[in-house]
């Protein structure tokens, strides 16, 4: 399976099947290492059995084409029968999945495929609520950098199974000019000429503002996107009155589900949530092994 990864807000794409495998790899060393020693001992390698991951919870589920590499790492001819897809609304009581394997690879596979499907459905669940409060707007909801380290890609990957839209992924992939950036340049016009003239082709600058004035500063130096820092909904209404659409506009700051409605009828393009990744409710999902 080939993931791809939406870069920023342009329709360019990158594969991650690798940074995938990477933490795949990562993960099995920190947990399985040189092996389980406690199933090695009891359970026969010939052994085989069918587990069933069962919903514990309401939510969107998210994370299984990630786990199926996770146990076809272990052994190639699993039996995979997914009942549900990524992305699909599943209910408390559902079982979602079915893998038929040795009885080994069942319990390898376990924590390592439950921690990832449980944290990805957890965002995916979170998104689709904030995503619901949008319905009917123009505005789309974004997530942010406020990841767990080494694990942005499976988060962002949630997000869009939620029915979000992902940031940029990095500092690599869009230039944020920030408060720190621009007290050191001296101002946003600086800042601005200063990013253009190092910035590879195709990449877009935002700004961040915090008030009117450094919106037309924004405005004026041609930032593809206008951040609206810690605003409250006036002022935002008044930038996006003057900003008339030649620049994209991103609320940011305190958003929270109660106040959605009220920022997109300012008429901002986007939203971004740091909330949704950095302050993740596992879902709750078992798995069941009938030998």
């Amino acid at each position: 399976v080939k993931y791809k990864f939406l870069k920023s807000n342009c329709n360019e794409f990158m594969e991650s099947d690798k940074l995938i495998d990477q933490l795949i790899d990562l993960a099995i060393k920190e947990d399985i290492a040189s092996g389980d020693v406690t199933t090695n001992s009891i359970i026969p390698a010939h052994s085989r059995a069918i587990a069933e991951m069962k919903m514990k919870a309401d939510g969107v589920v998210s994370g299984l084409k990630v786990i199926r590499r996770v146990y076809e790492r272990f052994e190639k001819d699993i039996v995979w029968t997914p009942l549900v897809k990524d992305g699909d609304r599943v209910q408390k009581g559902e079982i979602i999945l079915r893998i038929e394997a040795s009885y080994r690879c069942l319990l390898l596979g376990e924590r390592l495929s439950l921690n990832i499907l449980q944290r990805m459905s957890g965002i995916a669940t979170e998104t689709a609520k904030y995503v619901k409060e949008l319905a009917g707007t123009r505005t789309q909801l974004l997530d942010t950098r406020k990841t767990a380290p080494g694990l942005r890609l499976l988060d962002k990957m949630a997000v869009k199974d939620g029915g979000g839209t992902n940031h940029r992924m990095g500092l690599y992939d869009m230039a944020m000019i920030k408060d720190n950036h621009i007290k050191v340049a001296g101002g946003i016009p600086n800042a601005v000429k200063a990013v253009r003239a190092n910035l590879p082709a195709g990449i877009k600058i935002e700004v961040e503002t915090t008030n009117l004035e450094e919106v037309k500063e924004a405005l004026a130096a041609k930032a593809d996107i206008i951040m609206l820092d810690n605003m409250d909904n006036a002022t935002m209404s008044e930038a996006v009155k003057l900003i008339h659409g030649q620049a994209q506009t991103e609320a940011s700051g305190n958003m929270s589900i109660p106040r959605l409605k009220e920022v997109a009828a300012t008429g901002v393009d986007f939203i971004s949530v740091g909330a949704l990744t950095h302050s993740v409710t596992a879902l709750d999902i078992s798995m069941n092994i009938k030998s």
